[in-house]
């Protein structure tokens, strides 16, 4: 009986090994002929208490026509136009942040408190303006809904936000600085950021 069974083993991986060579083979042939290559995927998870929405990341903000009649003196300013930044997803979760130009603590067990930072060329006679390209004689101010001026580079005054969906909202205002004042067109890129504590 075992006699059997050796030989019927025996049998079976003669009958295997040309099966066996033939996968390798084939396999040393797609090597050969076929094209490959590698995917690196990576990322980072993190913690944050919203999700700015996508409509809010990349924006354009028209002034508009401005007559040069409505700024004739530095410090005149022309209509204020409203952009928003909308947030979604919005985590209860608590938040603190220390304001820092009053040094008052925002604080809440359940809602985030976030700041804006706005980053950009300021106006060289007038630092808390953006500068724009294209003329001169004119910058654009930042502020928000309180009308508090926004200081470039500097975190602004912190928000609560709501559970769910919330937008903070600000405004541009073309000014008129103390340059010889030009008309054409013109133009600013400001990048924000948004900050969790």
């Amino acid at each position: 009986m075992n006699i059997k069974r050796a030989g019927c083993a025996l049998v079976l991986a003669i009958l295997l090994i040309p099966v066996t060579v033939s996968q390798a083979v084939e396999n040393r042939v797609a090597d050969i002929d076929s094209h490959h290559g590698e995917l690196h995927v990576f990322g980072m998870l993190t913690e944050a208490a919203c999700r700015l929405d996508m409509t809010s990341e990349w924006q354009e903000v028209s002034l508009g026509t401005t007559l040069n009649s409505d700024l004739r003196q530095p410090g005149d300013k022309g209509t204020p136009i409203p952009f928003t930044l909308k947030f979604r997803d919005c985590l209860r979760t608590k938040g603190a942040v220390r304001d820092t130009r009053t040094g008052n603590l925002t604080w809440s067990n359940l809602q985030p408190v976030v700041t804006v930072s706005f980053v950009a060329a300021a106006d060289r006679d007038y630092p808390h303006l953006v500068r724009v390209a294209g003329i001169t004689g004119l910058g654009l101010q930042i502020t928000d809904t309180a009308n508090n001026d926004v200081r470039l580079g500097e975190r602004g005054r912190p928000h609560f936000v709501a559970a769910g969906q919330d937008s903070l909202l600000y405004y541009v205002t073309l000014v008129r600085t103390s340059g010889a004042l030009e008309v054409g067109h013109y133009w600013a890129v400001v990048d924000f950021r948004v900050n969790y504590d």
